[in-house]
């Protein structure tokens, strides 16, 4: 099946990147990924991608790090009804028995029944997204403590730079995952080994708010495809949260992600949070829905599953 992928992914460059064969390659270390294929008339005309991870006894499919989605990606022609459902009933048929499933769907799965016949869970999450199509309209649509307080305050205290070692912008990201009292879900080597193939495939751009002393106040870390620039990873100083720096940083990773890459869309990713989804509405970015799709086959895993998350807090 790796092949007729490969060939696939060869074949459609306009594939959000997460569907990437090489980006696939790069994030599924502590696991390996497979996927589930539909041909018609010797042309693949479906995909499936999972990542299959063992814990103990169990192997369940879950999302690989830095990842922001996966499951069916059907190609044009044949997302109308009945090919949709069709193709992906045969996707589901060629999962692997798993313990568990667990896969956030892109944008354009809006139809789960195949899954939900087949005894999955849903639930609705949502992201943010800018047309970025008209810069001046763009920044006219932030609100006006960001047009007029934040940014303007930041651009006095700090410069936009990029090409600072990548070991500054994983040390202030990781700030603020200590901030929350989160532990960072990706080590340094991770992220390295990421970086550098992102940078093969000229994927790939990071952000640092400076000020004159050479503190870092924000970061952030821009990865694009085709159509749409991805927000993938951000942090700040705590002690340097007031400088504005890191709303200054969005509108320099917009205007470059537009005049620079020329894609219509950028993509805050997704959170629930109530935090952050203010802050993501005060850009003007849209609400966009999107699928999380469960299933649990073992009671057991299930049970450790939860009883994990509730002594680690994930």
């Amino acid at each position: 099946m790796k092949d007729a992928y490969h060939q696939f992914c060869q074949q459609n460059k306009d594939l959000p990147i997460f569907f990437q064969d090489w980006y696939l390659d790069a994030v599924c270390k502590e696991g390996t990924w497979e996927s589930a294929i539909i041909q018609k008339n010797k042309q693949v005309v479906g995909i499936l991608p999972y990542y299959l991870k063992k814990k103990g006894p169990f192997t369940y499919i879950t999302m690989p790090p830095l990842t922001k989605m996966m499951g069916p990606y059907i190609t044009t022609s044949y997302r109308k009804e009945p090919h949709f459902t069709k193709i992906c009933k045969a996707l589901i048929e060629q999962l692997p028995k798993v313990a568990y499933y667990e896969q956030l769907f892109s944008y354009q799965i809006t139809n789960w029944l195949p899954f939900y016949w087949k005894n999955f869970q849903q639930t609705t999450r949502y992201s943010y997204l800018l047309d970025i199509t008209d810069l001046e309209g763009v920044y006219a649509n932030f609100s006006a403590d960001y047009r007029n307080n934040k940014i303007k305050k930041a651009k006095q205290l700090v410069s936009i730079v990029k090409n600072f070692p990548l070991k500054d912008l994983y040390e202030v990201n990781k700030m603020s995952f200590d901030r929350q009292g989160i532990a960072i879900p990706y080590s340094f080597n991770f992220l390295t080994h990421l970086d550098k193939t992102l940078s093969t495939h000229q994927a790939k751009a990071s952000f640092f708010a400076v000020d004159a002393q050479q503190q870092i106040h924000a970061v952030a870390y821009l990865i694009w495809d085709k159509e749409r620039a991805y927000y993938l990873l951000a942090g700040d100083n705590p002690l340097l949260r007031n400088s504005g720096a890191s709303t200054l940083l969005v509108w320099e990773m917009i205007q470059f992600a537009k005049e620079e890459l020329g894609v219509k869309s950028f993509d805050f990713q997704g959170s629930m949070l109530a935090s952050i989804e203010r802050v993501r509405r005060q850009f003007g970015a849209q609400q966009k829905s999107y699928f999380l799709i469960q299933q649990h086959r073992s009671k057991t895993f299930k049970y450790i599953s939860t009883l994990k998350g509730r002594l680690f807090g994930k």
